[in-house]
């Protein structure tokens, strides 16, 4: 999230007990003879996508990294009051309000408020729900979508800042991206609706929808070429999901209005015109591109899609999957020379390229989108909360950097709010379904419930820090089945696959799908040994500038904390966290070229090592572990040669 001239401008609550522990009920959020019932979504959907993912609420995280930092999340989201998120609702609609207001972004003077508390809390409340099976959480999103419903104005107009701000979008005067922050509320309304089964969220949607078609009705495809120069998040996106639930046709028409000529011919003509461009700002827009492919089956838009993800994933981003730098792409494709900035890797640009992939590997099923998937999220995702739940908004990439992150009340950052989001839903994209085929995409501890075909799944694995991940099968009765294990392609020698303790002797090629295909049991067990090595990966051009990963792991420089304050790694900034800069050089080895990696020896500890560097010997950790200290992703390599790795 960007605004060019403000952008640089705890509590601490016990761990709840872990919400994914509990069985989220079975939602009933359609009724059969309601045009948005299940079956009507499912028949406006083309038949593109070749996978299918499980609801959430069907797969269950066990204990796990993954598990604890979501339970944090839940318990930031349980402390935040309702009465609070709604202030400047209420006062935007002339309602009285005794709740003290929130800072940041949601300062009743922020030209942004109302993009977290009536969006993205209403969307991680209802995504706890349905993954987790958090009442409280649905009790508050319910209550605070009956607030907002009665702030709503009868032309269908919802937000905490005036419609005037609309005025002034038209007019061409400044003003801090408003369609952003409607998008953000049209779309925490539509969750609440599918996935919490809130039918007076649906109702408010379709009035931001219907104010939204008859604003859009006002100007020429020349003005809204102009109006769309200023941040308007993912409208196209949540547009085509209110047609889809609908099936009003104006909806999906005001979708593709706000199809951005600018980025999307050249990306349909698989031209990476992305050099001078806001990263994140880019992100949402081609998620609507693919969302208005699968509702129309219109080849261009999956062109677009796919190339943008392509030409992103593989040309603009660092070892961690993260992107951009100061929030912009400030060079080509493929040179992310002296781009390791403080500010790199701004955490919704991460989150974004998360949703994104999720759409192109089910058009294609391709194992090798998962690849990049899992690195973003061990890398890029989990590492960026803290113990109370604080979330990160860049992910800094500058020797020395420190994370920094939100406060409680007086930040809510956009990273904040698809933090909240992303935090919720680490239970999505384990596991998904081709008819009869089950495919297993990451190593993450959880339990599938598949109930079409009568089976329940176990995954119980220590990954990373084992190398092994283990399936247990409980079903009805016996059932064919194809299962189907993504083997990564940072596979390492010696990988195997047992079935009931026996090794089978086949396997698959790294970047591929291993398939078991047997008429499976109650009782029959699957390991899978998935050896990990460690590799140096260059900076795209910069091949004096190696990170180091073990499997799909980075690992990182611990540099201390010396002269490290709080108010270094927290802040109440309102237009985004400014830490204070202490740069300092790439820590520099001297690798072998016959052994290049060997001045990394391993200790005791899985996945820590002690690196032999020109100024000592320094602890290494996955990056994702290191909280309140400084670190450095990236190596200084003494004497490399142009191409080196």
């Amino acid at each position: 999230m960007h605004e060019s001239d403000e952008r640089r401008r705890f509590l601490k609550t016990g761990a709840i007990a872990l919400a994914s522990a509990l069985a989220a009920p079975r939602l009933q959020a359609f009724d059969t003879a309601d045009p948005a019932s299940a079956t009507a979504v499912a028949a406006r959907e083309k038949p593109v996508c070749r996978m299918q993912p499980f609801a959430l609420n069907q797969v269950r995280l066990l204990d796990s990294d993954f598990s604890r930092a979501a339970a944090i999340n839940l318990d930031y989201l349980h402390s935040l009051p309702v009465d609070r998120l709604a202030h400047s609702f209420r006062i935007q609609a002339g309602q009285p309000s005794t709740a003290k207001p929130l800072g940041g972004w949601e300062k009743p003077d922020c030209e942004l408020r109302g993009h977290f508390t009536g969006g993205h809390y209403l969307s991680a409340a209802a995504i706890a729900w349905s993954a987790h099976g958090d009442a409280t959480l649905k009790a508050r999103g319910d209550e605070l979508v009956g607030i907002l419903a009665g702030c709503q104005r009868p032309n269908g107009y919802l937000s905490a800042f005036p419609e005037s701000f609309f005025d002034r979008l038209s007019a061409g005067q400044k003003v801090w991206a408003p369609f952003y922050t409607v998008h953000k509320i049209q779309a925490g309304m539509l969750d609440m609706y599918r996935l919490a089964g809130n039918t007076q969220a649906l109702a408010v949607a379709r009035g931001i929808g219907n104010w939204t078609v008859r604003w859009l009705n006002g100007f020429s495809d020349t003005d809204i070429a102009h109006i769309l120069k200023t941040e308007y998040g993912g409208m196209n996106e949540s547009m085509a999901h209110l047609y889809a639930i609908t099936g009003d046709t104006r909806y999906l028409d005001a979708a593709h209005r706000f199809d951005q000529v600018s980025l999307f011919d050249p990306l349909a003509s698989h031209r990476d015109e992305l050099k001078g461009l806001h990263s994140n700002t880019q992100i949402p827009k081609v998620i609507g591109a693919a969302r208005r492919y699968e509702l129309t089956g219109e080849p261009r838009y999956r062109r677009i899609a796919e190339f943008f993800w392509e030409t992103v994933t593989q040309n603009r981003t660092y070892a961690t999957g993260g992107s951009s730098n100061d929030e912009f792409w400030k060079t080509g494709p493929g040179d992310l020379k002296d781009q390791l900035g403080l500010y790199a890797a701004e955490c919704c640009v991460a989150y974004n390229l998360l949703k994104l992939t999720r759409h192109v590997y089910a058009w294609s099923g391709d194992p090798r989108a998962f690849d990049y998937y899992e690195r973003n999220l061990y890398n890029a995702r989990l590492g960026t909360q803290d113990a109370q739940g604080m979330k990160l908004y860049y992910y800094s990439l500058q020797p020395g950097g420190a994370k920094f992150y939100n406060s409680p009340m007086d930040s809510f950052w956009c990273c904040t709010g698809s933090g909240a989001e992303e935090f919720a839903r680490f239970n999505d994209a384990i596991y998904f379904r081709d008819d009869d085929a089950l495919h297993v995409n990451l190593f993450i501890p959880s339990e599938l419930d598949w109930p079409e075909m009568g089976l329940t799944l176990r995954q119980d694995t220590g990954f990373p820090r084992e190398a092994a991940t283990h399936f247990r099968f409980t079903l009805k009765q016996p059932r064919d089945i194809a299962l189907n294990l993504r083997i990564p392609s940072w596979i390492a020698p010696g990988a195997r696959v047992e079935v009931n303790g026996e090794a089978l002797d086949t396997f698959a090629s790294p970047g591929s799908y291993l398939t078991l295909r047997r008429t499976w049991q109650t009782g029959d067990r699957v390991s899978l040994t998935l050896p990990m090595a460690l590799r140096s990966v260059t900076l795209p051009g910069d091949d004096t500038l190696q990170a180091v990963t073990i499997g799909p792991i980075v690992l990182a420089a611990r540099l201390g904390s010396k002269g490290l304050t709080h108010d270094q790694q927290y802040g109440r900034y309102e237009s985004g966290p400014s830490p204070e800069p202490k740069p300092q050089p790439a820590p520099q080895i001297a690798p072998d070229d016959a052994h290049p990696l060997a001045w990394l020896v391993p200790t005791d500890t899985p996945l820590t090592y002690r690196a032999t560097t020109r100024h000592g010997v320094i602890d290494v950790a996955p990056l994702n572990t290191i909280q309140g200290e400084r670190y450095a992703v990236y190596w200084q390599t003494e004497g490399a040669a142009p191409g080196a790795t």
